[in-house]
């Protein structure tokens, strides 16, 4: 991929528990993603001397709160480390809450990229405006399919009429 990985002293591995990869996309149009995201971690992992366990791919979005395979993840206490590639891949909104718990447990999770603007009320002002920006242009489309349903639904009434 081109992506150079360097191992940084500073970083301990973890000491208990096993090695989780997660990737998450939007939906079913990206699965070349994920499967590029999932290699990504997989390299990421190899570098850092991981011994993976167990890689979880889901395709949901990341304001959907039902989310069984993460849901599972988060749910298995062997699992010591969980491997994303940034914060968004978790969930767009409340990690800090995930990553707080899981310490409290004695387990993380790791990002192999974390925030480009180093903000976090920037970061999530962003993940706002993308999810915006998704769900309008993504509703246009059906929206102008439903407008013509109604437009040959009303035709054909137009015709029994007359």
């Amino acid at each position: 991929t081109g992506t150079v990985i360097v191992r940084d002293a500073s970083d301990p591995k973890p000491t208990t528990g096993r090695i989780a990869l997660y990737a998450r996309v939007s939906s079913l149009g990206q699965k070349e993603d994920l499967d590029r995201q999932i290699q990504r971690l997989k390299d990421y992992a190899a570098a850092k001397g991981y011994q993976v366990a167990k890689e979880v791919t889901e395709i949901a979005s990341g304001l959907n709160e039902t989310r069984p395979k993460l849901e599972k993840l988060l749910a298995d206490s062997s699992i010591g480390t969980i491997v994303v590639e940034n914060r968004d891949r978790l969930t767009r909104f409340g990690s800090h809450y995930i990553e707080t718990l899981l310490e409290a447990q004695g387990r993380r999770v790791e990002m192999i990229f974390q925030s480009d603007t180093g903000d976090e009320l920037g970061d999530d002002f962003v993940s706002v405006i993308t999810s915006m920006a998704a769900r309008l242009y993504g509703r246009r489309p059906r929206k102008r399919h439903a407008e013509k349903i109604k437009q040959c639904v009303e035709s054909v009434m137009k015709e029994e009429e007359e």
